[in-house]
């Protein structure tokens, strides 16, 4: 995932606002992209720049904290002919990478279920996802909102392009 601009504002030595980044952001993971990262709540306003090429992405931020991402999610007919396990394994691998093993809790509806220990707010920016609960199937078209709590569940692509959502993961317990 790439081509994503972040400007990211600050202060000059005399207190006015400025911009103190203006480029792609470089915190990339494939279909993962983070903006901004904060550890713990409240938030420094003058803090250093969290995002530092080549660290852990991470899948959640710690408990007080947030972080601000876009993700992807492949339409399902890009995985036709991957047997079950195989998308188990990719899946799993995914989320090794992510240091986020321990969120694949209960897959048996989807291979890629999981239940993450914060509160996100999500966006479809474009494309078509349904998600996934333990008890329900709710399909979303672009701008649709979810507040996810800490539930299991999974991302489907049901239509034909990729499709784009935003994240703010906040931390919880």
């Amino acid at each position: 995932m790439t081509g994503f601009r972040r400007i990211v504002t600050g202060h000059d030595a005399n207190g006015r606002s400025v911009v103190v980044s203006d480029a792609p952001s470089t915190d990339t993971m494939g279909s993962l992209i983070n903006f901004w990262s904060i550890d713990s709540v409240p938030a420094g306003i003058n803090a250093p720049d969290p995002s530092i090429p080549g660290s852990p992405m991470g899948l959640e931020p710690p408990p007080a904290g947030v972080k601000f991402r876009f993700f992807q999610i492949q339409p399902d007919k890009a995985f036709e002919g991957l047997s079950r396990e195989d998308l188990w394994e990719m899946t799993r691998q995914r989320f090794v990478e992510m240091g986020a093993e321990h969120a694949l809790v209960d897959r048996e509806r989807h291979p890629a279920m999981h239940k993450t220990q914060t509160v996100d707010f999500i966006i479809l920016l474009s494309g078509e996802i349904t998600l996934l609960l333990d008890e329900a199937d709710v399909p979303m078209k672009p701008f649709d909102v979810v507040v996810q709590r800490g539930t299991n569940h999974a991302w489907v692509n049901t239509g034909d392009e990729v499709a784009t959502l935003v994240a703010v993961l906040v931390g919880g317990g």
